[in-house]
């Protein structure tokens, strides 16, 4: 079972939605295809839904629900229904904290609030999924990458903003750690399979050398493309694979 947000789903720009729409190539499709030789005849739930944040996933009030309903309640009634449930993902904390760095500025009071409402939300939305959860489901925490280090490309101001979101990015991975560590379970460390945190220069084809992070961003994900503002910050097919591999190493044995 998936749930998070819009890359829970693959959220891509598409020929037929440019500004983005969930796609079956995104990580979750990747995982089940590798998943399936430990566990053969796996199926894939998915409850994500773009913009999901922890307030929505508990509270309600997203773009994919009538109101009334949450991702919590349907995440809570299908393990409860379906006690064999093997491995659940949960992708959340991204949301809560994009509007911090609006305007190429990392606005740290806002971080700094939006982060403790997450130490707050995310330990209860843990709490109910494992105890509606049979005995053998694997929960896996997805971490995340920094998209904004695409900004660097742009020149002048960005280029310190661009740099200045990795520590912003990292808070939020480790806010995130800590919470799963809390738990008792494990989080994919997808800033690391994104070398979100290595500067050493490296050639980006067409630009030139560019920072390692700002290399692997352009190439994993919609950022350094002409695809819409609200498309670009997420991974393209390459990005999703990568996404995948790191929740693969992280899931439990």
């Amino acid at each position: 079972m998936d749930l998070g947000g819009s890359a829970s789903v693959g959220f891509q720009p598409t020929a037929i939605r440019p500004d983005g729409q969930p796609t079956d190539t995104g990580y979750a499709n990747d995982l089940l295809s590798s998943e399936r030789a430990r566990w053969h005849g796996l199926q894939l739930v998915q409850f994500g839904c773009p913009g999901e944040t922890t307030w929505s996933f508990m509270g309600g009030g997203d773009r994919c629900r009538p109101a009334g309903q949450t991702q919590m309640a349907e995440a809570v009634a299908f393990l409860r229904a379906h006690p064999d449930t093997v491995l659940v993902t949960i992708d959340l904390g991204f949301n809560d904290i994009d509007r911090c760095l609006a305007f190429h500025t990392v606005n740290e009071a806002c971080l700094a609030a939006r982060l403790d409402l997450i130490d707050e939300q995310l330990p209860a939305i843990l709490a109910r999924l494992r105890a509606a959860a049979g005995p053998s489901v694997r929960f896996v925490g997805v971490g995340h990458y920094d998209p904004y280090l695409g900004d660097y490309l742009h020149g002048g101001p960005a280029v310190d903003f661009a740099q200045d979101s990795v520590a912003a990015i990292a808070w939020l991975d480790e806010t995130l750690h800590d919470i799963y560590s809390g738990a008792g379970v494990p989080m994919a460390n997808v800033g690391q399979a994104f070398e979100m945190t290595h500067s050493e220069p490296v050639d980006l084809a067409g630009v030139g050398d560019v920072p390692t992070n700002v290399q692997r961003t352009c190439v994993l994900t919609w950022m350094c493309t002409s695809a819409s503002p609200r498309a670009k910050q997420h991974p393209n097919n390459a990005g999703y694979q990568v996404i995948a591999q790191a929740i693969a190493a992280a899931v439990p044995g």
